[in-house]
């Protein structure tokens, strides 16, 4: 009896001692344990992190490449959406296809759709060439608009995502391209649609294809964004989705499990953000006026764009009506005449415009007789 109850206190010793060291420090934080090498979770509304793992890492990123290239081919195509005959040189391209041929033509807009939503090589390659003149020039236009971006440890050197040395992003780089391209609305209508139907011109006829990212169908709120694969890469996925007007990216590279790592991510993005109303439509006051037509205006509040902040910080908070006591005329009517300021830790987070309901002339002033002749004898002694 004695030796049985020695061993089940030390297997109760083993097992405190296991979850003290273990489970409890990872969990602790109640932050999302992912499979992948790389992650990033972003709010996009302010591009703050929520969650990282080795975010700053460089790491190939397979066909997420073409987040970059859609995003450069649907601002191309909103100047001039031009009408691109496909050519042998750019279809001789590996992997991934919408099956482009030789003779094919169809618009910029439509070669952004075949690689968006079946990552397209041959599509990716068409665009690039036919925006550029070349692969490598438009490798150059890619790299350019990833310094825009701040994409410091990002090198584009394929508009598709083929393996290559010196073709390398970061999660975080990632994160910040995603938030980018989802913020043009031709990107993002794409970029969330379970299948497209995409147009030719030649042959005439509509090709319908099904969206690669199955996250489309697996997450509520899913909004896009792009898959990726390569044997050198691992699985790669970046997605946004939107709950409640917040709207989030998140980012995996190298993830055996990243269906399941998005869901945690997001789930755990949404748990950690609340929206916060600035909307100041209903707030009325009368202020004094000075030497008017009235000795008061009417002011009115304005709408302004929600806030996404911490859960936490909700009830910090603070909201400031800055109005002057009294205005002196005139006053327009429309004209901004104070604020109210949204701050957190003393720091501005949103401000409305409080403006004037009406005008208020100047008032006219009437001068009596004596007055006059005061002005006529201070007229001549100047």
């Amino acid at each position: 009896m004695v030796v049985l109850l020695k061993k089940k206190i030390s297997l109760w010793l083993c097992l405190l001692f296991f979850s003290l060291s273990f489970p409890v420090s990872v969990w602790a934080d109640g932050q999302p344990q992912v499979s992948a090498k790389s992650a990033v979770l972003m709010n996009a509304d302010d591009g703050q992190i929520l969650y990282a793992k080795n975010e700053n890492d460089k790491r190939p990123m397979a066909s997420t490449t073409k987040i970059m290239t859609a995003l450069i081919t649907l601002e191309t195509a909103a100047v001039d959406n031009k009408i691109v005959t496909i050519t042998d040189n750019m279809v001789r391209v590996e992997g991934s296809s919408m099956g482009l041929k030789p003779g094919n033509k169809l618009s910029l807009k439509s070669l952004a759709e075949g690689m968006l939503v079946v990552s397209g090589n041959d599509a990716a390659n068409s665009a690039a060439i036919a925006i550029s003149g070349s692969l490598d020039a438009f490798a150059s236009l890619m790299n350019q608009r990833a310094q825009q971006l701040n994409m410091t440890d990002t090198h584009f050197v394929t508009p598709s995502g083929l393996d290559n040395a010196d073709h390398y992003t970061t999660a975080k780089d990632l994160a910040k391209l995603a938030k980018a391209a989802m913020q043009n609305p031709d990107f993002a209508a794409i970029a969330s649609k379970k299948s497209v139907s995409v147009e030719y011109v030649n042959p005439v006829q509509t090709i319908r294809f099904t969206n690669h990212n199955k996250l489309l169908t697996l997450y509520d709120g899913c909004i896009g964004v792009k898959t990726g694969f390569t044997k050198k890469s691992g699985r790669c996925l970046v997605s946004s989705a939107e709950r409640n007007g917040i709207y989030l990216v998140a980012v995996t590279l190298d993830a055996p499990d990243d269906w399941n790592d998005h869901q945690k991510m997001l789930n755990y993005g949404f748990s950690q953000l609340s929206r916060y109303p600035v909307d100041d439509s209903s707030f009325i006051s009368q202020i004094p006026v000075v030497g008017g037509t009235s000795n008061q205006v009417s002011v009115q509040g304005g709408l302004g764009r929600d806030l996404i902040v911490n859960a936490e910080e909700l009830q910090n908070i603070k909201r400031t009506v800055e109005l002057p006591a009294f205005f002196y005329a005139p006053v327009q009517e429309g004209q901004t005449l104070g604020i109210v300021r949204y701050t957190l830790n003393g720091e501005t987070l949103a401000t409305t415009e409080i403006t004037a309901s009406a005008t208020v002339s100047t008032a006219v002033v009437r001068k009596n007789l004596f007055q006059i002749f005061l002005d006529w004898i201070k007229d001549l002694f100047i």
